[in-house]
């Protein structure tokens, strides 16, 4: 799998180091490796969080979509009876046209801002979830070293990934 060399570079670099500690440290060393991209996918708490954030965002947008649709009939009504309307009532529409639309482009802002901000928290939340499940399994197997992103190639072999995301199902269900 390729990904990023940052993480090997630091393997290799912490190898002569370990060497140097004793020739032991090296033989009975474990390194494993995660696919963050593959547990994300996989774990049934993304998922979760996913039509959370969906359910969140699905009515806010619907009330803009009616915010829309209603100044699009208004923009339909001036257009269609602008010329039979008095100068005032034209005047009075097209105010009442910019004003909504203003709270609309507000709206939709604050609407972005806060899909932003909630994406973050539920990012942030899955995050914790996976580094505490992904100790746990290092302690439980005895791994040393556990290598993300980062890693040039890695055979299946040491790859914890489908560890991580069992244990995520596992907690998912278990909290249900």
């Amino acid at each position: 799998m390729l990904l990023r060399c940052s993480a090997l570079l630091a393997v290799l670099l912490l190898m002569p180091a370990l060497v140097a500690a004793g020739s032991g440290v090296t033989q009975d060393l474990k390194i494993a490796v995660i696919d963050p991209n593959r547990i994300v996918e996989e774990s049934p708490q993304y998922e979760e969080a996913r039509q959370t954030l969906s359910a969140e965002v699905a009515e806010r947008e619907a009330d803009l979509v009616d915010q829309q649709q209603g100044l699009d009939r208004l923009g339909e009504k001036l257009e269609r009876d602008g010329a039979l309307m008095s100068e005032e009532e034209v005047k009075r529409l097209q105010n009442d046209i910019r004003a909504r639309k203003r709270r609309l482009r507000y709206a939709k802002a604050e609407l972005q801002e806060d899909f932003a901000l909630r994406q973050s928290e539920l990012r942030t939340k899955l995050v914790k979830q996976v580094e505490e499940v992904v100790r746990q399994i290092a302690k439980e197997q005895d791994i040393d070293l556990i290598v993300s992103e980062g890693v040039v190639y890695f055979s299946e072999r040491i790859d914890i990934s489908a560890d991580v995301v069992e244990r995520l199902k596992e907690e998912f269900q278990n909290r249900k």
